[in-house]
């Protein structure tokens, strides 16, 4: 179970040496209650406290990484049940099932071209399952070579219950550190043997909570530490059932075995079906939500789902503070201004790029507020718009001197002419779906 902040404090060396970064121990200690901080930054701890806080302090729900470099999948580390509470921690892993008896490598391209650019967040499909449904151990191996090879920064589950057919394939994939998906009772011995060798995860298959209880403790007797639970929820009720139990008692009980991440199979003959079960596993704690297509509708729309789950609801989405070209403006191309709201920004390049006019708009940073948020905050002010073109280098490249400000902040005229001797204020529309017109009748 999780330490106070005074329980932890005890175990500390209590000097205030503010080695750690903070100024006294207690405040080290409550940071480390809240796991804001790692033990390993007290220099002077005890080793037998470093371990007892290190095991307090370490998430309820194991970190795991499937798949290795910058596209490895993270999965756990949860400490929530609620977003609200505190943001969720990693995203959960979109995974294409895909059988050996399929033409792996098209379906492998299909994965490896699915990214997507939403709000600035570059979202895609993250692994490739291969299932074993040939019988036959070659094909198999062949099929797994295929998907390493057609997609080669996706992480790689091998969907296999044969530990023959796995010690035979895994070769081939080793090096990418994919999951063994299918181990169960009768297989978890040669199947944690081989995982324990490639220091690979495994992922446990079980009909219910406690069968897979069951399963967590013969992997981790066998030592095996990295493990994905699958308790074989058949709909999507026993998905919402399932999973919030597993969470809760992860995080509320301190059941340690099942502090894993959890991997909803929701590969249905409908496509449509398959889009709503998967929907449901995004938004009730899956890690791991296998399908078995990846149609551009359904990628975008779980894509979009799990974006706006795994974004701190507290902290907006912002784009960066810059001078963003659309087209290949010149000099004298229009130049707009609004906030870095990632909705405001998308909606208005959106609409900039429909009118077809190469235009500059540059983005001011007003901590992710919208425009009449960020002017009733403050932060969009005469004063700091002024700040903001005088002392970014990219407004030099403007000859005409003239900046377009949103018409919902038109009482900004004035002052920012005051305040940009030389440059000619213009008022804009007040709704971004304007701007077409708008620049069009100017280009005319």
């Amino acid at each position: 179970m999780a330490m106070s902040g005074v329980e932890i404090f005890k175990l500390l060396p209590k000097t205030n040496c503010k080695k750690c970064g903070f100024p006294t121990c207690l405040a080290f200690a409550m940071k480390l209650a809240q796991r804001q901080a790692d033990i390993s930054a007290c220099p002077d701890v005890s080793e037998a406290a470093k371990a007892t806080l290190g095991e307090a302090s370490a998430p309820p729900i194991r970190g795991i990484k499937l798949g290795l470099g910058d596209r490895a999948a993270k999965m756990g580390e949860e400490n929530v049940m609620f977003r609200h509470e505190k943001k969720f921690v990693n995203p959960c892993v979109i995974a294409l099932n895909v059988a050996d008896t399929d033409d792996v490598a098209a379906r492998a391209k299909n994965v490896a071209s699915s990214e997507i650019d939403r709000v600035g967040q570059k979202l895609r499909v993250d692994a490739i399952s291969i299932e074993f449904k040939s019988g036959d151990a070659a094909k198999y191996e062949a099929a797994v070579k295929a998907a390493a090879e057609n997609a080669p920064e996706s992480a790689v589950i091998l969907n296999c219950s044969d530990a023959t057919v796995v010690d035979a394939a895994v070769k081939a994939v080793a090096a990418r550190k994919p999951m063994i998906y299918g181990v169960n009772d009768s297989n978890i011995d040669a199947m944690a043997a081989i995982a324990k060798a490639h220091g690979l995860i495994l992922g446990l298959k079980a009909d219910g909570i406690e069968a897979v209880m069951a399963l967590v403790a013969k992997a981790k007797a066998a030592g095996v530490e990295d493990l994905v639970l699958d308790p074989c929820a058949k709909n999507a009720r026993e998905i919402i059932e399932m999973n919030t139990q597993i969470r809760r008692s992860a995080l509320k009980k301190g059941e340690k075995s099942l502090g894993y991440p959890v991997l909803s199979n929701c590969v249905r003959e409908d496509s449509m079906v398959e889009a709503n079960i998967a929907a449901v596993a995004v938004a009730k704690y899956a890690s791991i939500v296998l399908v078995s297509a990846v149609e551009r509708w359904k990628n975008l729309a779980l894509f979009t789902l799990r974006q706006n789950i795994y974004t701190d609801p507290q902290v907006p989405m912002q784009v960066p503070q810059k001078v963003y070209k659309i087209g290949e403006p010149s000099a004298e191309a229009p130049l707009m201004i609004t906030t870095n709201f990632s909705l405001t920004y998308f909606i208005v390049a959106g609409e900039v790029e429909n009118s077809k006019v190469p235009s500059r708009l540059a983005v001011m940073d007003c901590e992710g507020l919208s425009v009449l948020t960020a002017w009733a905050a403050g932060k969009f002010t005469a004063n700091k718009i002024a700040q903001f073109v005088t002392e970014w280098e990219e407004f030099k490249e403007v000859a005409n001197k003239e900046l377009i400000i949103p018409g919902q902040v038109a009482i900004l005229s004035g002052a920012l002419e005051d305040k940009l001797p030389g440059w000619k204020i213009t008022v804009g529309p007040r709704e971004a779906n304007g701007l077409p017109v708008f620049l069009k009748s100017r280009a005319a």
